[in-house]
């Protein structure tokens, strides 16, 4: 043990002397503790002494010891650390394997009782270690006589028996002695059990404190409460139980119970072994068992599992469930049966991937983010106290789509082994599919546990799949993943391994041993002992245990001597015939005994060596390895054997393949298949493998495919084995059925004639035959069966000659295929041979359908055997429902069917009928044959109809196509249901799962119905008849066939193009490559020349001819003629008298246009257009402009100059000329007059003119000129000319207008809308309830800007209704309404009240209207004598205030009012003292208002003073 102390085992009694002599500086827990110790030494050497000999040894001095002898085998168990001469040095520490838990219980149960022994301890501790320290002393023996010897013998004997009554003195006063070791009374025994039973171990068990019984199986701790389902543990009265219940073969282990007190532990172990029901070879874990009687329920338990999950696909990152429903019988109550899942045969523990659920009739098993790793055989077991019940199906699991077309798959499998302090080896296996190329080699990254951040472990990708990852930090946690690389890219990463801890393999065996027993006794801690320091020695055993192109992996032992610190190691490698050591691991020594090494040279040899060090040095250098030759050691497995590919379902084969012979270390197999004629091949199986034999799943039923293995280990894959054999997939074929319903239809002296049912299940190929055995019956006595026909008989009856008349016979029949001979059917009852005297005919036999649909089905038979005594001139079919009784038949036909066959239509999707039928003579109608069915009306899956084709050549055919061919099926074509064997009329080919009959000469001979059967199969078949109007529709079709017209999508047509070309074309829906055009003009063939340009596209049908110009000679008309093989086609174009000479003018202008062009030209005329502000604007768009180019306006054939007015309106922008008419032009000129001089009304710019006017008619032309030609385009806006735009202007004002408003004034309402502008042409009306309204003095209309009114002057109740405003739009008009009444006629109504008193009482209100002035000066003495003009209805009261105080008329002042208009006051000889502030006040009930002036009085005298 490495620390700052270590525990000492003291081997000599002077050392032990010494340890003793230090108690007292322990504490008193120590003491008490060491006393119990010395008391167990002491019991433990008195016990034995009275049966151990003594013997004498002499030492190297001469000297005899006496030694006692070894302790007897059968002593009992001590917990006594005991040295070489017998000595007790310490306690010996017990292992433990109960949980922590358990531990913590124990000792918290026994506080009390530790603490009551320390009490008794302290008192008697000395005397206790004395009495240990003396029974044990080795004392030193001389040479004595016999005599005294024996008295001495008899003192210690007396001794001894003193030290007894000692002991059982201090067991009275001490309660330590009361603790003991547990102590099993009673042991558990063994037994021998049938799997399924319950088993029981019992034990008792002594001991003080009460221990605690911990049950284990094959040293694993049992947890009863985590499988309550599986274990019972019970504890009463120290008897202890363990109940394994529905024992299994993996219950058989050795069991321990184990028992733990604070004193100790003890343990015993019993076997169980589980015996299997059955003998011989033994089942694996998952194989079927019989059920057995539970005796603890007294009812035998039977499974059955439902509704069971098929085989499954998913892709990885999806998530899966698959479940089954379960019935266990019969039930009982809070019993539950136990359901595991198993993975190839490995049971599934729940985690982060795998969720199961069990819901008490349903298991359920998800997995979550589906990987490879999840691909497997997948079993459910359900495990009952009678035994178990297994179903299993497989899944498979596709790759995830690749970003990249052409990448790899994510490898697989990826592992953790080996794992060191800082050293792993990380495995994987590789994926099935390497992509476009193959796979370059793998990257490997690690991640700590706890982060999210990944990083790669190696640089360059290693080609071999598995790789070791150094590095890591001890006692860590990592997971790693792995990822492909080819050419294309990298592939997505593989699932993360499990996480690995970095540690010691030595550490990781303890954790997982589980912990150790409780501190029970003494472990002393002294100093480093002598080994510190010590250099360790070198290590052995260098062995290199795995060799690659890339790397070489190094182990070792460690070395013996290596003291107590922790030992690294330095790694030396040597190149071969070299002396020169060189250290590999130059950074840092490496803490495992691995190692591995990198960058070697590949092809060369190496030797290596290890050195150990520590602390205290290196250590010599190990053994060398010897030559090691870098390369890879494990070889790529050779190819596999040729695989052998059989039949297995309709969607699955198995295939068969012997192991690769030369292969090590086996991954598996990856199986792929093919599609015959392709290269294309697809994984089976995205998991490899171990087994040389695998069902693949997933087919396409039908298709014809081949396979191929390849073998893959770490070092790779190994070549493809050679290609099997082709295969089609479908169900294999097997023994059919047995027949049914062996029945007599016809007997005479000497023979039988029977009859039976077909087989209903025909082993997927035809029946070929039938074997009949028979028996005679003698008095209830059956003899023996004998064959009665050799060769197979090919219909279901059969004519048995050469019988004894009067005798009972019985008869059974085999059925055979291509598979072999079926079982027989069951035995006939007993029927006599003699001769039948019925008239009636017998049954009918072979009843059988054809062609099952949703709603219809045909029946077909054979007739009787016995006809009766006259010939059958019919027949009568029955049906009913499967589940109704005998009283639900009925007919499906009211009269006679004269034919063998007939189809019965009117059935009930989805149900099932069964049906029979009946032969009729003239005597009347027969018995009933046997009944078929139940027959389940529904339209197989993949079922084809006959449909007629027609060929190119004309020729008719019907056509039958079958999906589901299998290995011996044909087509067997019928006419009215009887098999065509003349091939004069039809003629039949088949080729792969279609066959064709082909009409040689089709006629009203070949009118009827036509069906066809594909034997070998579930019963395909279809029919298809043929009537006269059906075989007329044909024979067009065949005509047209034979006689093929060119189709065409469209007939001839023309184009005019630029330049005035012209342009004959059509277009044809499809033509070959050979087909050929014949251009024609009245009946000449036209060639490729000048005149003729010709085109024809056959990619895309298009035919053309081209002409420069029309003259008078092309009159007339053009043809294309087009030949395909035996198909033809004509079209033709018909150009004469007025359409010819019209369209020669249309060229001659298109040509004379594209002269036009070519110099500066319009491309748009001019034209006009009103832009939404009203403005009348003359465009036209020029092209082929140069700088050098005139541009020459004019109006009235007058130019317009450039210093002209009307200049300012042209405009040029982008290619287009714009004239705008009602554009302002304010010249801007100096003024005449002088500076400062005052501008006159002549000088005042005159008001922005209209829009447009009158004085704007006119003709405005534009002409481009320059050296390559000239163009002109004119523009009348006059009449016809003014009157469009001016309606385009009232057009564009009208739709400016804004919805009717409504204002109150105080004389009425007014109702207005507003206009972008207005044009006095404009015309607009008013009305009221849709009359025009009259204009009056009291309602008027008119406009004010651009607002548009109607004024209504005290309004009335008649004014009320809906208004409209009609404008004029150049059409019709557009019309704005308000409805001026409810609310909106109230608010109006209200507010022109308001307004109208408002105005009334401003009109009435009192008011000074003038007279007065603003300033008064006057000289001292003189009168004033001012009057202020007043106004007011009524008239208003008047009063004068000087300096807001009111003056009363007197002698000074003297106040007047006039004819209630004038106010006056007169101040005679004013003063200084009148000077101030005055007002003249008016008022009345309207209103008040206040004429303010100022008086100044100034004398003259004083003002000169001041001057």
């Amino acid at each position: 043990m490495s620390g700052s102390g270590s525990v000492t085992v003291t081997q000599k009694l002077q050392q032990h002397q010494q340890e003793h002599q230090q108690h007292h500086f322990e504490s008193s827990f120590h003491l008490s503790t060491k006393s119990s110790v010395s008391q167990k030494s002491y019991s433990a050497c008195k016990t034995s002494s009275s049966r151990r000999l003594q013997t004498t040894v002499k030492t190297e001095k001469g000297q005899e010891v006496v030694k006692l002898s070894p302790l007897p085998k059968r002593a009992k168990r001590t917990y006594l650390a005991i040295d070489m001469d017998k000595e007790v040095i310490g306690y010996v520490i017990p292992v433990f394997r109960a949980s922590h838990e358990a531990v913590r219980g124990l000792i918290e149960s026994h506080e009390e009782d530790v603490t009551e022994e320390g009490i008794n301890y302290v008192a008697m501790r000395n005397l206790f270690v004395r009495e240990a320290r003396e029974a044990v002393e080795v004392k030193k023996v001389e040479k004595q006589t016999r005599t005294t010897h024996i008295r001495e013998v008899a003192g210690r004997m007396e001794l001894g028996k003193t030290l007894e009554e000692w002991a059982e003195f201090r067991k009275k006063m001490n309660p330590d002695s009361l603790t003991h070791l547990p102590e099993f009374i009673i042991k558990p025994r063994g037994q021998t059990v049938w799997e399924g039973k319950t088993v029981k171990l019992h034990c008792t068990v002594a001991g003080w404190p009460k221990p605690r019984i911990a049950w284990y199986k094959n040293n694993v701790l049992i947890d009863a409460k985590a499988k309550p389902e599986k274990y019972t543990v019970e504890n009463s009265y120290n008897m202890h139980s363990l109940e394994i219940k529905n024992c299994d073969f993996l219950d058989t282990a050795q069991y321990y119970a184990s028992a733990l007190n604070v004193k100790g532990e003890a343990s015993s172990v019993a076997y169980i072994v589980i015996k299997r029901f059955q003998e011989g070879e033994e089942a694996g874990p998952l194989d079927p068992k019989p059920h057995g009687f539970c005796a603890e329920h007294g009812v035998t338990f039977r499974t059955t599992i439902i509704e069971k999950f098929e085989v499954a696909f998913g892709n990885e990152g999806e998530t899966m469930s698959l479940g089954c429903s379960v019935i266990v019988y019969p039930t009982v109550k809070k019993y539950q049966p136990e359901v595991v899942w198993y993975r190839d045969s490995v049971p599934l523990k729940p985690s982060k991937w795998v969720q199961t659920l069990w819901s008490g009739d349903r298991a359920t098993l998800t997995l979550v983010h589906l990987n490879k790793e999840d691909e497997g055989m997948y079993t459910m077991r359900v495990n009952t106290k009678s035994g178990f019940d297994t179903y299993s199906a497989y899944v498979f699991v596709r790759d995830a789509d690749v970003e990249v077309e052409g990448l790899p798959v994510a490898p697989l499998d990826v592992h953790c082994h080996d794992a060191n302090k800082d050293y792993v080896v990380v495995t994987w296996k590789q994926p099935a599919v390497e992509g476009s190329s193959s796979i370059l080699g793998y990257y490997i990254d690690r991640c700590e546990v706890g982060t999210h951040h990944w990083a790669q472990c190696n640089d360059a990708p290693v080609k071999y799949a598995r790789f070791p990852v150094t590095g890591l930090v001890e006692g860590r946690s990592y997971v790693f993943r792995v990822r492909a690389l080819n050419k294309a890219g990298v592939s997505h990463p593989s699932r993360v391994s499990e996480a690995v801890v970095a540690m010691d393999p030595s550490d990781r065996a303890r954790l997982r041993a589980g912990p150790s027993a409780p501190w029970t006794g003494i472990i002393k801690f002294t100093e480093e002992d002598t080994t510190v320091g010590v250099v360790p020695g070198e290590p052995s055993d260098v062995v290199v245990t795995e060799a690659t192109k890339s790397y070489v992996v190094l182990a070792w032992k460690p070395p013996m001597q290596r003291g107590h610190e922790g030992v690294m190691y330095y790694i030396e490698k040597c190149i071969s015939e070299s002396d020169t050591w060189q250290r590999a691991n130059t950074g840092m020594p490496v803490k495992s005994p691995r190692f591995a090494l990198f960058d070697l040279a590949e092809g060369k040899s190496y030797s290596f060596r290890v050195r150990s060090c520590n602390s205290a040095g290196v250590s010599e250098p190990s053994e060398s390895t010897g030559d090691i030759t870098v390369g890879d050691k494990l070889d790529l497995p050779s190819a596999p054997g040729s695989p052998v590919a059989t039949r297995n379902t309709n969607t699955s084969v198995v295939v068969f393949w012997s192991a690769s012979k030369e292969v090590k270390h086996l991954a598996g197999y990856y199986i792929e298949y093919s599609a015959v004629g392709t290269d294309e091949w697809t994984p089976c199986n995205n998991k490899p493998v171990k087994k040389t034999r695998f069902v693949c799943h997933g087919l396409t039923t039908g298709t014809n495919i081949v396979f191929r293995v390849k073998a893959v280990n770490a070092a790779g894959y190994s070549l493809s084995s050679a290609n099997s054999e082709a295969v089609i997939v479908q169900a294999a074929v097997s023994i059919s059925g047995n027949p049914t319903n062996v029945t007599l239809v016809e007997a005479v002296k000497d023979y039988m004639t029977l009859a039976w049912t077909e087989p209903s299940f025909n082993g997927g190929a035809d029946i070929r035959g039938y074997f009949v055995d028979y028996r005679t019956v003698k008095g209830g006595v059956v003899g023996k069966w004998h064959e009665m026909n050799h060769k197979a008989l090919p219909a279901p009856s059969y004519k048995a000659e050469n019988l004894k008349e009067n005798v009972l016979y019985q008869f059974q029949v085999r059925a055979m295929n291509m598979a072999g001979v079926s079982k027989a059917s069951l035995p006939s009852s007993a029927i006599e041979c003699k001769e039948w005297t019925i008239t009636l005919p017998g049954v009918p036999v072979g009843l059988h359908a054809l062609e099952v649909r949703d709603t219809s089905a045909v029946m077909l038979w054979e007739p009787p055997i016995f006809s009766g005594r006259t010939p059958i001139n019919g027949y009568y079919l029955d049906l009913k429902l499967a589940s109704a009784g005998e009283a639900g038949w009925k007919a499906a036909h009211e009269k006679a069917n004269k034919g063998k066959y007939m189809k019965v239509t009117g059935m009930k999707a989805g149900a099932s009928y069964v049906f029979r039928v009946r032969a009729q003579n003239l005597a009347g109608v027969g018995k009933s044959s046997a009944a078929l069915g139940p027959i389940l009306s529904q339209t197989r899956p993949g079922t084809n109809e006959i449909y007629v084709d027609v060929d190119d050549d004309g020729v008719i055919s019907m056509v039958f196509e079958c999906s589901e061919m299998k290995e011996g099926s044909e087509f067997v074509w019928s006419k009215n249901y009887k098999t065509i064997t003349d091939t004069s009329r039809l003629t039949m080919v088949t080729k792969g799962g279609k066959s064709r009959a082909i009409f040689n000469s089709p006629s009203l001979e070949d009118l009827g119905t036509f069906s066809c059967v594909v034997t070998n199969t579930e019963g395909f078949s279809s029919s298809y008849t043929l009537t006269e109007e059906g075989l007329k529709r044909l024979l067009d079709i065949s005509h047209d066939h034979k006689f093929p017209v060119i189709p065409f999508k469209n007939e001839m047509a023309m184009d005019l193009l630029e330049k005035g070309r012209v342009r004959f074309w059509t277009q044809v829906e499809k033509c070959s490559s050979a087909c050929t055009v014949e251009y024609v003009f009245n009946n000449a063939i036209i060639t490729d020349n000048k005149k003729y340009t010709v085109n024809f596209n056959k990619s895309t049908g298009i035919i053309e001819m081209f002409m420069d110009s029309l003259e008078v000679t092309d009159e007339g008309t053009f043809t294309f003629n087009l030949v395909d093989g035996k198909a033809k086609g004509t079209t033709s174009l018909v150009l004469i008298g007025d359409e010819f000479r019209a369209l020669q003018k249309k060229s001659e202008f298109e040509r004379a246009e594209w002269v036009r062009k070519q110099g500066p030209h319009f491309v748009e005329y001019i034209g006009f257009t009103v832009t939404q502000e009203c403005n009348v604007l003359l465009k036209c768009k020029i092209g082929n402009i140069k700088p050098e180019t005139q541009i020459t306006w004019s109006k009235d054939k007058i130019e317009i100059a450039e210093d002209d007015e009307d200049a300012a309106k042209i405009e040029r922008k982008d290619g287009h000329l714009t004239f705008n008419i009602g554009k302002c032009v304010i010249k801007q000129e100096k003024p005449k007059g002088k500076e400062g001089k005052k501008a006159t009304a002549e000088d005042v710019p005159p008001p922005p003119r209209a829009k447009i006017s009158k004085a704007d008619k006119g003709v405005y032309d534009v002409v481009l000129r320059d050296e390559r030609g000239k163009d002109k385009s004119s523009f009348d806006l006059t009449d016809a000319g003014y009157q469009a735009v001016m309606n385009e202007l009232f057009r564009v004002i009208a739709h400016s207008s804004s919805d009717i408003k409504i204002v109150s004034t105080e004389y009425g309402i007014i109702l207005s809308s507003s206009v972008t502008y207005y044009n006095e042409e404009l015309r607009v009306g008013w009305l009221q309830k849709d009359a025009k309204i009259s204009v009056s003095e009291r309602v008027k209309s008119g406009v004010t800007g651009e607002e548009l009114w109607l004024k209504i002057n005290e309004p009335t109740e008649k004014d009320k209704g809906k208004y409209t405003m009609d404008i004029f739009d150049g059409k019709d008009g557009v019309k704005r309404v308000f409805d001026l009444s409810g609310k909106a006629w109230e608010e109006a109504f209200e507010e022109f009240q308001r307004l109208k008193a408002a105005a009334l009482a401003e009109r009435n209100r009192a008011r000074v209207v003038g007279g007065l002035p603003d300033v008064v000066a006057i000289q001292e003495g003189k009168s004033l004598n001012l009057t202020g003009n007043v106004w007011g209805e009524p008239v208003p009261e008047v009063s004068w205030t000087k300096n807001d105080k009111e003056l009363l008329s007197n002698e000074r002042y003297q106040l007047k009012l006039e004819h209630g208009k004038f106010a006056s006051i007169t101040i005679t000889s004013v003063t200084t003292a009148d000077s101030g502030k005055y007002a003249l006040l008016v008022k009345n009930k309207y209103g008040k208002e206040a004429g303010e002036f100022t008086v100044s009085v100034y004398n003259p005298e004083e003002e000169e003073k001041k001057g």
